[in-house]
């Protein structure tokens, strides 16, 4: 009996701290509207995400090419707001000067930086052959 009470308690109790979906999607994207008018990186990658939908329609990549672009455009895109987050915490918890909290945002920043650099060679793998083409059949040759 006092289990079955305890279990009524704790979803009474959660019931007050729980969003609805429609609240935590608006809050998503609330987060996603603040990072992209707020943060210069993620503006860089909204640029390039850009080029690339405009050079994959000119050059007419596959649809497994196209998969590959909006998989890495996502994984980018998520990685820097993960890095924006925790760089607010950082700043949130601490002012001064300190070694974790650089450890953190350096670490956070590093995993957005890795993933760009293979989301290039992705993209130079996919674009580079098919510009060499194109430009070549521009020239005539």
């Amino acid at each position: 009996m006092a289990d079955k009470s305890r279990k009524q308690q704790n979803k009474k109790r959660l019931r007050g701290k729980r969003q609805t979906l429609r609240r935590s999607f608006g809050n998503a994207w609330e987060g996603i509207l603040v990072c992209f008018f707020e943060e210069r990186n993620i503006k860089i990658h909204c640029f390039a995400a850009v080029m690339v939908l405009i050079f994959g329609n000119i050059l007419h990549i596959s649809v497994t090419e196209w998969l590959i672009c909006f998989l890495l455009f996502g994984l980018i895109m998520g990685l820097e707001l993960a890095n924006t987050a925790v760089e607010s915490v950082v700043d949130l918890v601490t002012e001064e000067w300190q070694p974790l909290a650089k450890r953190a945002k350096d670490c956070a920043a590093g995993a957005v930086l890795i993933a760009s650099i293979w989301a290039a060679v992705a993209g130079g793998t996919i674009f580079f052959p098919k510009l060499f083409v194109f430009i070549m059949d521009l020239i005539g040759k």
